[in-house]
């Protein structure tokens, strides 16, 4: 078969320098055919399978900066990282099937991943007709990886007399066994019918959308070994995909998870460690020393120090800290401390107050409900269209169904939010609480008026201004309770989202209030909660409505 495209005599050239011998069986040129193959360097016979891996990546030459033309030196970290990934049981087969690597920026991530790319496209992790995949946020950062493996291709003539290089494409085929690789992105047009048996998922925290993850994932299920590697950086927000990967992680080490088909490692500066003292730069930068050097860190550092704007992207990308580059106005570690457990049924009967929110035709609505006598217990009940949901999904990048599917959000019937199931389900939670009151936005109030007006049901609402006036001591109030210790949320995934997304504003007077075009995302839960602990501090006798119009009593 003669190779194709633009590169082929790229790879014709980097072939004939081969030495006699370093072919292998897989000249792909008349002319060039060695009568005896010399062992590769990870045949030794008394290697395991991952000092194999390892020998080949070693075995493979350093293409730019420090050590360009030597042989790679695996650091200790990587070692260990690769020896977890492919060690192997009795019968020799690979235990993890999901593997994570987490560092700070420029620990040499992206060439250690082509390289394994390498290693199951045309090494001793190759198979039959197999399936290679690096997927990234956009094409360009998926081109990183082919790049990488490119160019070591043209300075390994053994693998570059076996495979054709299709720049264009973002491909790379294996001649000897039919092996393919890939570069995909996650903004690209979805991909489906793959049978993937390699993939590194490159930057996954930067990732738009979920979709390619997923496909990617679900597609491993008809290979015998498959492997799926996630590297980059950690997203500043919980909800995001890497972030779950992350906390799995924790999990697992910590024992509450037993799951040996997943190995992760998360080099990152801990959160009450200082990150500004160089000794602790390490911790997220295992190749300090060797691919960023420690003045490149202290002048980052310094940086940041004199300009705060600098501060977070220091954090986040060089101390692999979950912090995003916008100050919010939760402290996560002081939102995660009131994070014990709520029991719904232990507070039938009791008293608490509400917060409504509701949204647009099809944004998220939601109500809260905040029991002060009971530890300062938070229910909280979300609601969106069902459908578009899946679209909606990826335009906030939050795993929108796998809410739904946990009772986290109650998707209402058609693609607009429907009061009406909200009304019934508002009947409901009076029917099961004492609420004292509820307060609401008198935004998108109207519609639900008319139904519970028709529907003849009795809810104690007060009207809520949302400017500073109203907003200023409902969030004095909201925030007493939670530097005290007075509220209980039970790490409800959809109001964690909403209160990491929360962001301030501020009068001259010092006065705050939420500000929804300022915060990155939702805030719907929270704006409720906050006029729910108002609405308690207050408590002045809320409105109720009869069914007939407001009235006082």
């Amino acid at each position: 078969m003669g190779r194709r495209g633009p590169g082929a005599s790229r790879m014709k050239a980097a072939a004939a320098s081969a030495p006699v011998g370093q072919s292998g069986s897989y000249g792909l040129f008349a002319e060039w055919e060695p009568p005896k193959p010399e062992p590769h360097p990870w045949e030794d016979a008394g290697y395991s399978r991952a000092e194999r891996v390892i020998a080949f990546v070693e075995s493979l030459p350093i293409t730019k900066g420090f050590g360009a033309g030597e042989r790679v030196q695996l650091l200790p970290f990587q070692i260990d990282w690769i020896a977890a990934i492919y060690g192997t049981d009795a019968d020799d087969r690979r235990r993890v099937r999901t593997g994570l690597l987490s560092v700070a920026r420029g620990q040499g991530k992206t060439v250690l991943a082509a390289m394994l790319c390498l290693a199951h496209l045309v090494g001793l992790e190759e198979e039959p007709r197999g399936e290679c995949y690096s997927a990234a946020a956009t094409r360009d950062q998926s081109a990183l990886i082919f790049a990488e493996m490119e160019a070591i291709i043209l300075q390994t003539p053994w693998i570059a007399a076996r495979v054709n290089v299709q720049r264009f494409h973002k491909q790379i085929e294996d001649m000897a066994t039919g092996s393919k690789f890939r570069a995909l992105a996650s903004d690209g047009a979805s991909v489906h019918g793959l049978a993937s048996s390699f993939v590194v998922c490159d930057e996954l925290a930067q990732w738009k959308k979920r979709e390619l993850f997923d496909v990617l994932r679900t597609s491993m299920g008809k290979r015998r070994e498959p492997l799926m590697l996630v590297i980059g950086t950690q997203s500043p927000h919980p909800e995001n995909l890497m972030s779950e990967l992350v906390d799995y992680t924790d999990r697992i080490a910590s024992g509450e998870i037993d799951d040996p088909s997943f190995h992760g490692v998360v080099y990152a500066v801990p959160e009450d460690a200082d990150p500004y003292d160089p000794e602790n730069w390490r911790l997220a930068n295992p190749a300090m020393g060797v691919f960023v050097s420690q003045e490149q860190l202290a002048d980052e550092a310094a940086r940041a120090k004199r300009m705060p704007t600098f501060e977070p992207a220091f954090l986040n990308l060089h101390c692999n800290m979950r912090v995003d580059a916008e100050p919010k106005a939760i402290n996560p570690a002081e939102w995660q401390a009131c994070g014990g457990a709520v029991d719904p049924d232990t507070l039938r009967g009791r008293p608490c107050f509400g917060g409504l929110d509701l949204s647009s035709v099809r944004d998220l609505s939601s109500l809260v409900l905040y029991f002060p006598e009971d530890g300062g217990a938070v229910l909280a009940w979300f609601w969106c269209p069902k459908a578009g949901l899946t679209a909606k999904e990826e335009l906030d990048r939050v795993p929108y169904r796998t809410w739904a599917n946990q009772g986290h959000i109650e998707p209402t019937p058609g693609s607009a939010i429907d009061k009406g199931f909200i009304a019934q389900r508002m009947a409901q939670v009076a029917s099961m609480f004492d609420v004292k009151g509820i307060a609401f936005d008198r935004y998108g109030f109207q519609d639900l008026k008319n139904i519970l007006d028709r529907e003849g049901v009795d809810l104690p609402l007060t009207e809520w201004g949302q400017g500073f006036l109203s907003m200023g001591p409902a969030v004095n109030a909201f925030e007493v309770a939670l530097l005290a210790g007075e509220l209980r949320h039970g790490m409800h995934p959809v109001l964690r989202w909403n209160a990491g997304n929360l962001i301030f504003d501020t009068d001259p007077a010092g006065n705050r209030k939420p500000n929804k075009s300022r915060s990155i995302d939702r805030i719907d839960g929270m704006a409720a909660l906050i006029m729910a602990c108002g609405l308690a501090a207050k408590d002045e006798g809320p409105e109720v409505y009869k069914g007939a119009g407001l009235s006082w009593i």
